[in-house]
């Protein structure tokens, strides 16, 4: 009797087990990826065979005599998947401009032989990373181009010698985004990340905010923990202002992304993630910026995020805004975010043995 009841007891406690490293394989490899891939729908990408950005694009070149009459199809009929990605020397701005020529001042484009199903703002938060905006310049334009998107690019500028402040800047982006269009589709994009396969679609998840660089060459392509929602993502307006925005007092590097990740969930929300084998980017290599040292007060703060979160977003963004300028290649705003505030010191912990 004694030995029936412990077989029980370890039989429940292998199926308990099973289950939780199941769900653990699910979430790391990303759920739609591996249903794909169990009825044969996901496509095999062989990354040792990639193919140039600017591939195919020529085939749209307008017509002046064609009148667009119809949406563009749900898949973009010139994708390719892999790219060919080389971080060697920054392009100049007029090499883009000229391989872009039907990018409108504000960095705007539209599908000219047919509607654009999707439109989606790229938000960029920026400071003293000219070249590193030049090379992303020089891949999103063509990628978000093949994906046919009714699409501008906002890069927003923080000026002065302050603290940097990442979450803020995503903010202001997208208050001022907003008031250009009624776009479907925020992209917050780090300035560093360059994507590697153009089937990554830069438009949101109807439900849920989507998280799109799930798999950096920094992280060896695989997700550097469950929650993990940094890089590149996704977000209708309805989701951003549900989850009240990001927070507007992380100063410095770190933390939060973590931050946004938990708003989503207090919000009611969950997070959908691109597949592994899909979601791949480059980080273009570089130092710590000066002005953006490490945030040594992110574990108290995101402490505080369930207490805090309805509070400290887009309901008390304050900044000074300085100047909106449309260069060829994309919307530049200036702005003046203040000072980061003087935080206590945390007091020393002492233990007794």
């Amino acid at each position: 009797m004694f030995l029936a009841r412990t077989d029980k007891r370890f039989f429940f406690l292998c199926l308990a087990a099973s289950q939780f490293l199941f769900i653990l394989f699910l979430y790391r490899r990303g759920v739609s990826s591996v249903f794909q891939g169990v009825f044969g729908a996901r496509p095999q990408w062989d990354y040792s065979k990639t193919q140039d950005v600017y591939t195919n694009l020529s085939l749209f070149i307008p017509d002046p005599e064609t009148v667009r009459t119809q949406y563009c199809p749900i898949t973009s009929p010139i994708l390719v998947g892999p790219l060919s990605i080389a971080l060697t020397k920054a392009p100049n701005l007029k090499k883009i401009q000229l391989k872009n020529r039907y990018v409108t001042p504000g960095g705007y484009f539209s599908p000219r032989h047919c509607f654009g199903r999707y439109r989606t703002a790229v938000i960029i938060p920026h400071r003293n990373r000219e070249s590193h905006l030049r090379t992303l310049l020089y891949y999103l334009h063509p990628f978000l181009q093949r994906q046919q998107l009714h699409y501008a690019i906002f890069v927003v500028h923080q000026a002065g010698n302050a603290t940097f402040n990442r979450a803020k800047l995503l903010n202001i982006g997208v208050r001022e985004a907003l008031r250009y269009d009624d776009w479907d589709c925020l992209i917050l994009h780090d300035v560093d990340l360059i994507p590697e396969n153009d089937y990554n679609l830069y438009i949101c998840d109807e439900y849920y905010p989507k998280h799109l660089s799930s798999a950096m060459d920094k992280f060896q392509y695989s997700l550097p923990y469950w929650t993990y929602f940094g890089g590149v993502s996704a977000v209708t307006p309805d989701q951003f202002m549900k989850m009240n925005g990001f927070p507007n007092t992380y100063w410095g590097w770190g933390g939060e992304d973590d931050d946004i990740a938990m708003r989503i969930r207090l919000s009611g929300m969950s997070m959908t993630r691109t597949p592994l084998s899909m979601g791949r980017y480059k980080m273009i290599p570089h130092d710590r910026d000066s002005g953006n040292e490490e945030n040594s007060h992110r574990h108290n703060q995101l402490r505080s995020t369930r207490k805090m979160w309805r509070d400290d977003g887009m309901n008390s963004l304050d900044f000074r805004l300085l100047s909106r300028e449309k260069t060829q290649l994309y919307t530049n705003i200036t702005v003046d975010i203040g000072e980061a505030p003087v935080m206590p010191t945390e007091p020393s912990r002492w233990r007794l043995f």
